[in-house]
């Protein structure tokens, strides 16, 4: 069950941080593009964080394989 909710909860940061992304690049360069933009960038940062806190890395498959090929040799 922890699995699903950590996983809802880190698309839902990564998904709301994409759309804000989205819409701050139409707007005019300005105080509200550059407030969109940060705002985007802590949400994506909070979803990176909450994997950290969670023990999950987003590379954690990539770093188990290079782990498995090195006990190999």
């Amino acid at each position: 069950m922890g699995k699903v909710v950590f996983l809802y909860r880190s698309l839902a940061y990564r998904n709301a941080a994409a759309d804000i992304l989205r819409k701050a690049r139409k707007l005019p360069r300005g105080a509200d593009r550059s407030a969109a933009l940060r705002y985007a960038r802590a949400l994506r940062d909070l979803a990176q964080t909450e994997a950290w806190l969670e023990g999950r890395i987003a590379d954690e498959p990539r770093s188990i394989s290079r782990l498995k090929v090195a006990a190999s040799r």
